[in-house]
């Protein structure tokens, strides 16, 4: 037990002055829980960061964190920094869905339960996580389309033609998001996506992308459907910089629900956001402390979440904290 604890306080050394920090000296909290986030990508990736750490504080929980700046070779070499220094669970949100197998099966041969935050993964192996605690990202997709049948329907619209900013390729929420977005208007013949295309979640691909797109398909677009505020941000002023006005001219849906995206729907120039709640502290906490009591857990575990659009009143929105 000496030797362990001891390796964890060298461990929390050496995040605080490299690419993790430690929040609590792991010898005094109830669980060591080691967490690779994906990056700082954006606000809802920030938020969520800040979360998980200010809720492992309230917890007393030692958080060994991680940041993988977008790279899956980052994150298994963070999991197997968790699985050399006993940490008591292991967490992560994965870059992409394919190509676990190899390390979680080396946490489960140390017996370290592993815990998926917001993002799933896609395995032949049984039992290698516990449990998923995220958005349901395919209902965003439902919720964002369901949205843009309204809106068409309240327009009159004869004929939509979509275009569609995508998450990072092969992604949990891109494959979902589209999914969930492409089965709910796959009824309605006047919905025509023109083309979809990978924006990696940032901000400066939604400026490329839409530059693209609105060189080749011009005003002949009446949607954008983006799979985060970071793309749609950076969307927007290509659409302007071509003398169209998004909100109006064309039809903006978004997906996340921070700050600036609200900001910028009560401007009037988003139409609807789709929550997803970076939120999830609380439940990575608890349900760590039920595995390290040897408690059952569910296997998914989804926080509620709403869409803002301008069919209610925008004003009423209030601060979203990311």
């Amino acid at each position: 037990m000496r030797k362990r604890i001891v390796l964890c306080v060298l461990f929390a050394a050496l995040l605080l002055t490299g690419c993790g920090k430690s929040k609590e000296e792991p010898g005094d909290a109830k669980l060591v829980l080691g967490f690779s986030q994906i990056g700082s990508e954006s606000a809802w990736r920030i938020g969520n960061t800040k979360d998980i750490e200010e809720q492992a504080e309230a917890y007393g929980i030692g958080l060994m964190l991680e940041n993988a700046n977008q790279k899956q070779e980052n994150q298994i070499a963070a999991i197997r920094r968790f699985i050399a220094y006993q940490v008591d669970v292991i967490a992560f949100s994965p870059v992409v869905e394919e190509g676990w197998d190899n390390v979680l099966k080396e946490a489960k041969d140390a017996g370290i339960p592993v815990i998926l935050v917001d993002r799933d993964i896609n395995t032949e192996q049984e039992g290698l996580t516990t449990c998923l605690i995220g958005a349901d990202f395919y209902k965003e997709g439902v919720m964002a389309a369901e949205y843009l049948i309204r809106k068409a329907d309240r327009l009159g619209l004869e004929q939509v033609n979509i275009v569609e900013i995508t998450g990072t390729e092969n992604s949990t929420p891109m494959r979902q998001r589209q999914a969930g977005f492409m089965d709910t208007i796959a009824a309605d013949s006047r919905m025509c996506v023109l083309e979809s295309i990978d924006g990696d979640f940032l901000k400066s691909r939604g400026e490329e992308c839409m530059r693209y797109y609105l060189e080749k398909y011009g005003d002949t677009i009446d949607v954008v459907f983006s799979h985060n505020d970071e793309m749609t941000i950076g969307a927007l002023p290509e659409i302007e910089n071509a003398g169209l006005a998004p909100g109006k001219d064309i039809i903006i849906i978004s997906i996340d629900g921070g700050q600036e995206a609200i900001n910028v729907l009560k401007e009037g120039k988003i139409n609807c956001v789709v929550e997803c709640t970076p939120k999830l502290g609380r439940e990575l906490m608890e349900t760590a402390l039920k595995l390290k009591n040897g408690e059952q857990v569910e296997t998914v575990i989804h926080p509620k979440e709403q869409v803002f659009s301008d069919e209610i009143d925008v004003s009423q929105i209030g601060p979203r904290g990311y």
